[in-house]
């Protein structure tokens, strides 16, 4: 059913006028208002608001219908339809610039202007509704904290909200229209500029693209700001790029906080090393002592040899050289745990994970022993290489070590006894495993070893088995721990296999 609408009719034949107010009338239509003028119908519309203008093309006074149509256009979004008996190339070329919603050639039945009409009021409608979703997403977007750009098919800007005209440096009157290459310079992170933006590959894709803090994003005036980005290009109904959107923001402070939590992170990891250190001091007094002793012993040989009633040079030599030897191994035994012990940078290097566990038992074997704690060791007879930071992977070695320890000295079994296994799979990722004979995880706390802070030992702080995840995790392995038949606890990580290197 045809909703009535309020009519302006600018017409400069006054019998045509009333023919087309009686045909309105007949049509469920009012008429509210009549003019002969284009001026007057221009000032006419604006005070009184109609639903919509039938206008004839052709006006007396200073600007005839097309020009009045324009302004109304532009000064009041009514709709005009062109009411003309006149159809040639030039007079149609005109009036298309107006934008009207119609045309009606005189002369024109009542079903001919119900049908014009209330096309016009349908498509008025669309596009207001349009215009509104528009102006609300327009708002949306100025209102975000990222900054957006839209472009059409061709790269050049057609929206830029204020986050990134703060962003680029440039205000949106001078952006609009530009090759958004102008005002979107990004570098790599290694300050190469970039070869292609993420835009531009939208566009030529026609695929969402997305680029994670791998970009710097050079403003007008030369400031430079980390960011991420995505794209994605706007696809019309037949499938055609018709432009794109870019979303970005500026990372500085998530790199800012990245940064200090990695330092915080790696000040407590040391901290963690130096407690568990220090759960060793007896162990370590008690290596070092050995090959000290050693060197007394072997230098007091040294010295009866060479001044005693039985003088023997060679046996003086042979002496002293197992003085040096032993004082050698004294010193390697420090550097081992200085190292340790050290807040060392993460450095990746590839490494015989054999090796490290072998240097490791070295230091907690005394210990174990010193606990009456047996320590089984199955290595694969291979090096195992791996890539990885050799101070963390000692130290959730040391971590893991430490639990089983503590595990099988809480317990009451006379079976005191560790377990250390590497192997290597089909894969080639490398495995190894620290199980104990103790006390196990109780099921009621298995899903919480892993939490921050959370620790069954009284004197724990709860940082171990998190921090030894963390690490290995950046490693790009896998840590697990789990319950062991029949009873302690398995723990098991993984490390990736050592990549070929490709000669350039």
């Amino acid at each position: 059913m045809m909703t009535p609408a309020r009519i302006m009719i600018v017409e400069d034949d006054r019998i045509v006028a009333r023919d087309l107010r009686e045909q309105l009338a007949r049509t469920g239509h009012s008429v509210s208002g009549i003019t002969s003028r284009g001026e007057a119908a221009v000032e006419l519309v604006i005070s009184t608001q109609p639903d919509l203008v039938l206008m004839d093309i052709r006006l007396e006074g200073e600007i005839d219908g097309i020009e009045a149509a324009k302004q109304i256009r532009i000064r009041c979004h009514i709709p005009v339809v062109f009411l003309t008996a006149y159809a040639d190339d030039e007079t149609m070329r005109r009036a298309s610039e107006a934008e009207p919603f119609g045309y009606l050639l005189k002369p024109f039945e009542d079903l001919q202007l119900r049908t014009v009409i209330e096309m016009a009021l349908y498509k008025h409608r669309a596009d207001r509704k349009l215009r509104e979703s528009e102006r609300r997403y327009e708002a949306t977007l100025s209102s975000i904290g990222d900054g957006v750009i839209a472009t059409d098919e061709r790269g050049r800007v057609s929206f830029i909200n204020p986050a990134a005209e703060a962003m680029t440096g440039w205000a949106k009157e001078d952006a609009i229209g530009m090759p958004l290459a102008s005002i979107y310079r990004v570098m790599d992170v290694n300050r190469r500029p970039a070869q292609q933006t993420s835009i531009a590959r939208a566009l030529a894709s026609s695929l969402s693209c997305k680029t994670a803090d791998q970009a710097i994003l050079i403003s007008r005036n030369g400031q430079e700001f980390p960011i991420d980005e995505k794209c994605a290009p706007i696809v019309g109904d037949a499938g055609s790029v018709s432009g794109a959107v870019l979303v970005f923001s500026d990372t500085s402070d998530r790199r800012k906080a990245a940064n200090t939590l990695q330092a915080a992170q790696a000040n407590l990891a040391r901290m963690s090393r130096v407690t568990t250190m220090g759960q060793l001091t007896a162990s370590i007094a008690h290596e070092v002592n050995q090959p000290l002793m050693a060197v007394v012993m072997n230098a007091e040989a040294c010295l009866k040899w060479m001044d005693g009633p039985h003088k023997d040079l060679g046996e003086a030599k042979a002496a002293a050289m197992r003085a040096i030897s032993e004082g050698h191994r004294a010193a390697k035994i420090i550097e081992r745990i200085r190292a340790i012990a050290r807040n060392t940078p993460v450095a990746f290097e590839t490494l015989d994970l054999n090796e490290m566990i072998e240097g490791i038992l070295a230091v907690v074997q005394l210990e174990f022993r010193h606990q009456e704690i047996a320590i089984d060791i199955d290595l694969q007879p291979v090096p195992l290489q791996v890539v990885g930071d050799r101070i963390q992977l000692q130290q959730v070695l040391l971590n893991l070590l430490s639990n089983a320890a503590d595990a099988i000295n809480a317990s009451d079994g006379r079976d005191r006894r560790a377990f250390v296994r590497s192997w290597r799979e089909p894969s080639g990722e490398v495995r190894v495993t620290v199980e104990d004979s103790g006390i196990g995880i109780a099921p009621d706390v298995a899903g919480q070893i892993f939490d921050p802070f959370f620790t069954t030992k009284q004197s724990g702080i709860g940082m171990g088995l998190s921090i030894c995840r963390a690490i290995i995790e950046a490693h790009g392995g896998e840590l697990r721990v789990e319950a062991r038949a029949p009873h302690g606890t398995r723990c098991l990580f993984s490390l990736p296999r050592l990549q070929p290197q490709v000669n350039a």
